[in-house]
């Protein structure tokens, strides 16, 4: 199934179509460290160190969402290592899921954003719920361990503006003396009943430090997009932005992949965006595709998503699938 072309709410379609080629599931849920995956395994983030490929994604267990770490050396076969993170005490901003851990190497230290959050919904599925948190961990090593920082408070959430209702990490960029984190931000607007959701930009120059944050988002809070993972293309000097579109038919769930261009990592146009994944190309999931991380591997550019196969739009059960992009991209 094509992502849609128009939706019911008027919310904005990407048009375009930059398109991956799909290898399908790289890494199945279940079979996790304690059971710490039994119930699915979404939210990815890949990073490379010392030649060797690590997989951050959300491991639903008996006892919530956490952080859980994979290790490969060819992209298609991973071995599960477990929670790299624990539910925080009753009250602490994590105490319901501690989960999508972002990573940054400033090039000694490592440091992990990651998405906390007091509230989940039921005790059998315990999806994390609004509001959803930055908060921080420090690492020994790209395997971590990680030790939580919870005098830490990069940015939060607040009211009255886009970012009313969560601040979740995203990927963080140097530029110059600082650091730009794309976060995702979530408000609501008068006139839908459903949450509004874009990307936004903070700053700071100490990763231990507070950002600041942007006092308007890159792009229009129409647009359903949340969570970020960029390239940087040399060939052409241009920034690609992937991340998850919302879509709408009968229920809001996330129907695609897409990819945002620009040649200024401070300004970022509505239209010029793609569509890089939907039911069209994916082989194994015909409505539902999960957030992107993406990674250079060689001459192509590897693009890590979560879904839950078939029909479905289940936020449980999930898998992680692996498609490609060869390089360089230029915009479509």
């Amino acid at each position: 199934m094509h992502a849609h072309s128009h939706y019911p709410d008027g919310r904005p379609a990407a048009l375009k179509r930059m398109t991956a080629t799909d290898q399908g599931v790289v890494l199945r849920h279940g079979d996790g460290p304690g059971g710490c995956d039994q119930d699915g395994a979404r939210d990815v983030w890949v990073y490379v160190a010392d030649g060797v490929y690590y997989m951050h994604y959300d491991g639903a267990g008996p006892h919530g969402w956490l952080a859980c770490l994979a290790r490969s050396t060819d992209l298609a076969t991973w071995e599960k290592l477990g929670p790299v993170l624990t539910l925080g005490a009753p009250g602490d901003p994590d105490a319901k899921s501690a989960s999508y851990g972002v990573t940054y190497c400033d090039g000694g230290d490592w440091h992990m954003f990651y998405l906390g959050t007091p509230n989940v919904s039921d005790p059998i599925n315990r999806i994390p719920a609004f509001p959803y948190l930055t908060l921080k961990a420090r690492g020994a090593g790209p395997a971590g361990p990680w030790t939580k920082q919870p005098g830490v408070v990069p940015f939060t959430i607040k009211p009255e503006t886009y970012y009313s209702i969560t601040t979740s990490p995203g990927m963080v960029i140097q530029s110059g003396d600082e650091y730009l984190q794309f976060f995702s931000a979530t408000t609501t607007k008068t006139d839908s009943p459903y949450v509004q959701r874009t990307l936004g930009i903070a700053r700071t120059t100490d990763l231990d430090g507070t950002w600041r944050i942007d006092p308007s988002p890159i792009a229009p809070i129409e647009e359903q997009i949340e969570n970020a993972s960029l390239y940087y293309e040399p060939a052409n000097a241009t920034w690609f932005l992937f991340t998850n579109h919302i879509g709408l038919d009968d229920n809001e769930y996330t129907d695609a992949i897409w990819v945002y261009w620009s040649q200024d990592l401070n300004c970022w146009h509505p239209a010029d965006k793609a569509v890089v994944l939907d039911g069209a190309n994916c082989s194994w999931s015909r409505r539902c595709i999960g957030l992107p991380s993406v990674v250079q591997a060689d001459k192509r550019l590897a693009i890590f998503y979560d879904a839950p196969s078939g029909d479905s739009t289940s936020h449980m059960r999930r898998d992680v699938g692996l498609a490609w992009l060869d390089l360089p991209l230029t915009p479509p």
